[in-house]
């Protein structure tokens, strides 16, 4: 094996020497498509080595169709109109890391190039942090997810129709240190699982619901951040399905419990000295007028970005008033009722908590759009709404502040949003509301069991 561990590798050559220095006659490739599905292939070691310098290509259908391998008919970028040809992809040598569960295997991420950039999730992120970079600014970041854990496997959930589940432990308990004690195991497990493949666990327990728990990743730069975030997703549901359970991030799978959060913590950092551009001791709430600026721009443009916090059709039943989800473009200090929690700090720790994203967010897109929209408040000097104090759920809101209520309502939202479009671009914002567009369309599509009990006997 070789003495180069994976985590440090940066260059083409590194990535040689690894891959030479354990034998390796393939190796993993992966990335995420628009919906935050990472897929990839095995890629022959010789192959590997050219697209190191050469980049690869790679059917281009997956950025063409749904998580259920259902083709788009309504995207221009493409289609059977276009044949679905090759695009092209970049391997990111300083992402090697070692695939436990299977010896001496590694795993690269890449990301789309070319023309498919315009559209790549983690490309958007990257060009979104470059503005920052621009404006002189660096972004820190970390996700926590909520997720549900069964004793099921894939089979057996599609036996019972995704009904009559059995979750790993029963009744709410959150925070147990009884559940936590008596699956001790599965705990020690996923917490080395986060450490060998870097994305460290800093926070690990059981949330409200039964066989719910949260985990929070340590905080990173925010491009790393969004790579650790979609390994942790992928990863935690091989390590369980191994293990012959399931992990579900689902925004919300029972109307019986809370839904699943994906939230959002960042911070800036001033390029030239390093500082923290969110705190200052004089000002109320340690709020800069830079972090300021940019909680009143996540404010005013999470209407129109909603689509790319909560995606699917099932994150607006997550989004209702009483289960600790925002149902307003709300801020708040150290209030978790709000969709946006400010974090008084030190320098060190002053940040804001992005809280109105699902679990089954796609974290490139949620992160491009939390700080993009931080950015586009500090590039027009916008200053926040009035504060929430107590239950933000209780009280009036102005109507400005009204989020959509359905995906197609936030695909329209999204797609006439010119902040959007100046952040994100005219093809990634056109290609994804289309995406979210015919989301909605196949949904209707379908008969609910909701319906037929309604309707079929009464009507």
């Amino acid at each position: 094996m070789s003495g180069l561990n994976p985590r440090d590798v940066r260059t083409a050559d590194d990535a040689r020497r690894v891959v030479e220095a354990r034998n390796l006659s393939h190796v993993k490739i992966g990335f995420l498509d628009l919906d935050g599905v990472m897929v990839g292939k095995y890629m022959h070691r010789d192959k590997f080595f050219a697209a190191l310098d050469g980049g690869f290509a790679f059917c281009d259908v997956v950025l063409g169709w749904d998580s259920k391998d259902e083709l788009y008919d309504n995207t221009r970028y493409t289609g059977w109109h276009t044949g679905y040809p090759d695009a092209q992809l970049r391997v990111l040598p300083e992402s090697c890391r070692e695939v436990p569960f299977e010896g001496d295997m590694l795993l690269f991420m890449a990301e789309f190039t070319e023309r498919a950039e315009a559209i790549c999730p983690r490309g958007l992120l990257r060009r979104v942090l470059g503005r920052a970079a621009e404006m002189g600014f660096s972004v820190h970041g970390s996700l926590e997810y909520e997720f549900f854990m069964f004793q099921e496997t894939p089979e057996s959930v599609r036996e019972k129709g995704f009904r009559n589940l059995r979750p790993l432990t029963p009744d709410m308990m959150g925070y147990s240190m009884l559940r936590s004690s008596v699956h001790a195991e599965l705990y020690h497990e996923l917490l080395e699982l986060s450490q060998r493949m870097d994305f460290p666990i800093e926070g690990l327990h059981t949330e409200t619901g039964p066989g719910v728990l949260e985990a929070a990743i340590g905080v990173d730069e925010a491009l790393a951040a969004g790579d650790k975030a979609a390994l942790f997703k992928t990863f935690t549901k091989v390590w369980a399905q191994r293990r012959g359970l399931m992990a579900t991030f689902m925004a919300k799978w029972s109307p019986d419990y809370p839904g699943q959060s994906g939230h959002i913590h960042l911070s800036m950092k001033h390029l030239e000295s390093g500082e923290s551009a969110f705190y200052d001791a004089d000002a109320e709430h340690s709020m800069s007028a830079i972090q300021r600026h940019f909680v009143a721009g996540q404010q005013r443009l999470m209407p129109e970005f909603l689509a790319m916090f909560a995606p699917t059709i099932n994150s607006y039943t997550r989004l209702i008033p009483g289960f600790w989800a925002p149902t307003d473009a709300t801020w708040g200090v150290e209030n978790r009722t709000t969709a946006l929690r400010v974090i008084p700090g030190s320098a060190k720790s002053q940040r804001v908590e992005y809280r109105l994203g699902s679990a089954d967010a796609n974290p490139y897109l949620a992160l491009a759009a939390a700080i993009g929209a931080g950015l586009y408040g500090i590039e027009q000097g916008l200053e926040p709404d009035t504060a929430v104090t107590g239950n933000a759920y209780e009280l009036d809101h102005p109507e400005h502040q009204a989020l959509p209520r359905t995906l197609w309502e936030a695909a329209q939202r999204l797609k006439a949003s010119t902040p959007a479009r100046g952040l994100f671009g005219d093809d990634f914002v056109e290609h994804f509301a289309a995406t979210r567009e015919w989301e909605e369309r196949e949904f209707r599509r379908h008969i609910t069991d909701w319906e037929l009990d309604r309707y079929f006997e009464i009507i």
